[in-house]
Order: C-alpha cells, then sequence, then structure tokens
C-alpha cells in the first residue's frame, strides 16, 4: 500500500524554487516588525521584573515589621502603641513604595514612546 499522505513542506518548497524570486528578499519586510516586537516585548518583561523586585521587597520588610510586631509581650497599652506605629510608619511608606512603582511605569512607557517614535520615523533601522 503506497503512502498518500501529502507532503506540504516538500510543494511549498517546489513551488518556492518554481518561482523567480529571492528568498531573501522575503525576510527583509518581516526583520523590522521582528525586532520592533522584541524590543518592545523587552521593555514589557524589564518592567514587570522591576516591578516584582519592588514587591518583594516590600513584602519581605512588611513580614520582618509584622513578626516584630508580634512577638511582643508587654501591656496592652505598649501593643496598641507599637501597632499604631507600624500602621503609620506603613502609610508613610507607602508614598515611597507607590513612587517607585510609577518610576518603572514613567520609564517603560518613555522607551515604548520611544521605540514607536523610532520606528515610525525609519522602521528598517534595526540597530541600538
Amino acid at each position: 500500500m503506497a503512502d498518500d499522505t501529502f507532503d506540504f513542506a516538500k510543494a511549498a518548497q517546489d513551488f518556492m524554487a518554481s518561482m523567480k524570486i529571492d528568498p531573501s528578499a522575503l525576510g527583509m519586510p518581516l526583520q523590522a516588525p521582528a525586532d520592533f516586537q522584541a524590543k518592545l516585548a523587552k521593555i514589557a518583561i524589564d518592567a514587570a521584573q522591576k516591578n516584582a523586585e519592588l514587591t518583594s521587597e516590600w513584602t519581605k520588610e512588611t513580614f520582618k515589621k509584622v513578626q516584630q510586631t508580634s512577638n511582643f509581650s508587654g501591656e496592652i497599652t505598649d501593643i496598641t502603641q507599637m501597632a499604631t506605629a507600624f500602621s503609620a510608619e506603613q502609610s508613610s511608606d507607602m508614598q515611597e513604595k507607590l513612587t517607585a512603582y510609577a518610576e518603572v511605569a514613567k520609564q517603560a512607557q518613555e522607551e515604548t514612546l520611544k521605540l514607536f517614535a523610532d520606528f515610525i520615523r525609519d522602521p528598517e533601522d534595526t540597530t541600538e
């Protein structure tokens, strides 16, 4: 029994061989968008990694402070004062932490806008 399976790859190769087209010319129009997409993905991944690092650092700091407050065994007023101080410290740290996230977002936006502007100016230029 003969194998009647159609070999699409072979047919495509035969078809391309019969055409009088330089195959390297087909890759050029696809290279610039592919490079653009790779650069855009790098910006997004870098921003996500920085955010993950900030989150991890913030979480570790918070757990360390919670652990310190949970091991306290004093008067109820001392515990209340410690809890109030913890809350106040967390609130004051919040602005600093959120500013760090905003800086990451700002940097990613700036890099993205520059990438778009450069691509619009010269889509063939894949340097940098």
